[in-house]
């Protein structure tokens, strides 16, 4: 498949850059896809939820009545679950969410996310995109060149720039990340997926390892 190179003005080059088949025209495992994104998922919990136990709320341990002739449940300490401010019973604990993946098939996943993505047209090739300085309407002024301003989009670039990055990190829509350190769900979430560069060929040396 081959994408014609667009400037940062939105016009044609006259280059054109050819996607490799066996990471952009593979055939798509959306089990895989599903694992990858999962672990994605579960990686940005924190997992720092916990609630108290019996154990753990301020109060006194005196039994608050006698054991009979009450006419109502015994009961111990203030502290019981039953009673409004007590312990949680089977509350959440702090816990890490993280799941493994195979490299193999973290690379599979992507591979079949950007052939998605080139099935349904949505790549976009980019000669360059440097930034003297962060300037956020600069960035918004090219994604609005390449008619992508109402696009939600994610830009790879072949090594990060800071200026780029600094540009595009308060926008909600836009994103620039290294090609090297892409994810599935990352590619997926976009409208459209924007090639910096040689951008392309780093993926490929990258998922073809």
């Amino acid at each position: 498949m081959e994408l014609a190179v667009l400037n940062t003005k939105g016009e044609k080059t006259g280059k054109s850059i050819k996607l490799a088949s066996d990471v952009f025209g593979i055939e798509p495992n959306d089990h895989v896809i599903w694992l990858d994104v999962k672990r994605y998922r579960n990686a940005q919990r924190q997992g720092t939820h916990k609630s108290k136990e019996r154990g753990e709320i301020a109060g006194s341990t005196r039994k608050i009545k006698r054991q009979k002739g009450t006419g109502t449940a015994r009961a111990g300490s203030i502290k019981s679950p039953l009673f409004r401010g007590g312990g949680t019973v089977f509350g959440p604990r702090p816990r890490n969410y993280d799941i493994k993946v195979n490299k193999k098939v973290s690379r599979l996943a992507r591979k079949s996310a950007l052939t998605y993505k080139a099935k349904e047209n949505e790549i976009l090739a980019l000669d360059a995109m440097s930034m003297g300085a962060p300037k956020t309407q600069e960035f918004l002024s090219v994604m609005k060149n390449l008619k992508l301003d109402n696009k939600k989009t994610l830009m790879l670039v072949p090594e990060m720039d800071g200026n780029v990055n600094l540009s595009a990190r308060n926008l909600e829509n836009h994103n620039v990340q290294v090609a090297n350190f892409v994810s599935t769900y990352e590619i997926l979430d976009c409208d459209r997926l924007i090639l910096v560069g040689n951008a392309h060929e780093v993926l490929a040396s990258l998922l073809n390892k």
